[in-house]
Order: structure tokens, then sequence, then C-alpha cells
């Protein structure tokens, strides 16, 4: 058997399972989620931005909000700031990548919405630059990092930065806890109980 199929599952469990024995990380987790409750439920949205993998997760991620999760519910408003393919090519071009992500939530972003930033390094230049934008808008930030938070740790309401600095176990972390958000926002707004 390849070693690598077992070390790699071994190292996300090991990762997972810090998370798991870290309550003070968990109260974290909650705490994002309230903030996204408080926003839905005052006609707000939830943006994402990341790059790379961390775009996709930010796609995925707002994906579960806006169209379902495990419930069958209303549509909440949580959109990635990169699915304008045309969007990002012409600002990019004429701006800057750096200037992408700012540049959108310049437009779309309202004071008490919340935009979860996710970087891995916590140093991806375009989305610091998002986080200033977002902070001058009177937005919640919530960070998806690594270990270290990078540029982010100083810079969001709410850091999430996992205990790992190895890429992949970051982003596995990362869709993890997104989905955590994801069913505590579904099960605190719409299941009776």
């Amino acid at each position: 058997m390849n070693k690598i199929i077992g070390a790699s599952i071994a190292a996300s469990i090991a990762v997972k399972q810090t998370i798991l024995a870290d309550l003070a990380f968990q109260q974290k987790i909650e705490q994002a989620a309230q903030s996204c409750i408080q926003t839905f439920r005052s006609g707000g949205k939830v943006l994402f931005c990341g790059n790379g993998g961390s775009a996709a997760d930010a796609q995925h991620i707002a994906a579960e909000l806006s169209g379902r999760f495990y419930t069958d519910r209303p549509p909440l408003y949580a959109e990635a700031l990169h699915v304008n393919s045309s969007y990002v090519t012409a600002v990019a071009n004429d701006y800057g990548y750096d200037e992408v992500y700012a540049r959108m939530l310049q437009a779309a972003g309202r004071p008490g919405d919340v935009l979860v930033a996710i970087s891995t390094s916590g140093n991806s230049p375009n989305i610091v630059k998002t986080i200033d934008v977002a902070k001058q808008q009177g937005m919640t930030i919530i960070g998806m990092t690594g270990a270290s938070g990078g540029k982010m740790r100083d810079l969001c309401t709410i850091l999430l930065n996992v205990p790992s600095s190895d890429t992949p176990r970051i982003q596995e972390s990362h869709i993890l806890i997104g989905h955590i958000i994801c069913q505590i926002i579904e099960s605190e707004m719409f299941e009776e109980g």
C-alpha cells in the first residue's frame, strides 16, 4: 500500500483532533456562525474571498448557504466575490490582481455584512487589501488561515487559524469549519426544536 495514503489521512485526522481538543477554537467557530446569523437576520449578506483552492472553498461554502445544506429552507444571501470571471479578468488587467476583491467589495459590501476571507498563509495581498476595505465599510471580518495567521492575524474580527502549516491539511479543515458554520446557521435559523 502506498505510504502517502495513510500518512495523509493520519495528518488530516491529527489536525482535526487538535481542533476538537481546543475549546477556545471551537468557541471562535461558534462566534463566526453567530456573526453570520445576526447578519442574515438583519437582511445582510455574507461575502467570501480566496485564491486557488481557497477560492474553491469560498465558492463551496457560499453555495451551501445560498442553496441549501441539510435543510430545505429559504436561500441566504451568500456569494463568493470571484464568480464573475469577466469582472475578475477585467479588473486584474486594468487595476492589478490585488484589486479584484477589494473593488467588488466596495460595490457590494455594506455595514453589518460579513466578509469571510480565506488564505492558508494569511498573507495574500489581494485578501489583505479586501479586509482593509471591509473594515472601512463597517463589516465583520472572519478570517480562515493556517496556524500563524500571517498578516491577517491582527486584521480580522474573528480569526480561525487552523493549527497547521501544511496547505492541504489547512484547506481540509477550512471546509470542515465551513460546514460546521453552515449547520449551525441552518439549525438556529430554520429548524424547530
